[in-house]
């Protein structure tokens, strides 16, 4: 079975620190530096999200012309 946590995207490639952000989770331990870290990969994942948003609408206003009635 796969864990939730396996699917989501974290940022930083190789040998590095892994950053992950959980939506609600205690900010008052971040430092300046790990808001900026956690921002940038929220950033990306928005990027992402839009990305797969309008690659589904141009195939589903595809799929409407071509079923057009």
């Amino acid at each position: 079975m796969i864990d939730d946590q396996d699917e989501r995207p974290r940022a930083g490639a190789g040998g590095g620190k892994t950053v992950s952000h959980e939506i609600g989770q205690p900010l008052d331990a971040l430092s300046v530096a790990e808001f900026d870290e956690r921002i940038a990969l929220l950033r990306a994942e928005i990027a992402r999200l839009e990305q797969a948003r309008a690659a589904k609408a141009a195939s589903l206003a595809a799929a409407d012309a071509f079923f057009k009635k």
